[in-house]
């Protein structure tokens, strides 16, 4: 029960605070989130999957674009706006955590899967080649044995 009032008083604080935060915000967030998503996915194939760059190629493009942005908005209505490129470096840092955490859940996947595959594979299986040494012909390359030659 305490649980569930808890959740319920944390997302009416949520919707609260939703509603102060103006408009043209939300959608530099959002704006963040897309070009974020494109830096990381362009870093995830330069860097070979390497998460480090992949998190600072979504920070990059998100910060790319919101410099862009600020820097028209500037030249067209005179207005540079902290609070926007914030925004938008916010939406980027968010698409690099998110791809982060689910990297880090795929990857102990695979690994536990590893694992148990390594559990339950016949380790014990060692393939014991004949001590003499025999003429490689077309019939041993088959798996034929060569007594069919000499009858």
């Amino acid at each position: 029960m305490k649980k569930i009032l808890a959740i319920l008083l944390f997302l009416f604080s949520i919707n609260g605070s939703y509603s102060q935060i103006k408009q043209d915000k939300v959608l530099h967030f959002l704006g963040g989130n897309l070009y974020g998503l494109v830096g990381a996915g362009i870093a995830n194939e330069i860097s070979d999957g390497d998460r480090t760059w992949t998190f600072v190629g979504a920070v990059g493009g998100s910060l790319l674009i919101g410099l862009a942005k600020e820097g028209i908005d500037q030249n067209q209505y005179g207005g540079w706006s902290n609070e926007d490129l914030l925004a938008t470096v916010l939406g980027g840092v968010t698409v690099g955590v998110t791809i982060d955490i689910f990297k880090k859940r795929k990857q102990r996947k695979r690994e536990e899967l590893f694992r148990n595959a390594i559990k339950s594979a016949d380790t014990g299986f060692q393939k014991k080649f004949p001590i003499e040494t025999t003429e490689i012909n077309s019939l041993l390359v088959l798996g034929m044995s060569t007594t069919v030659l000499e009858k």
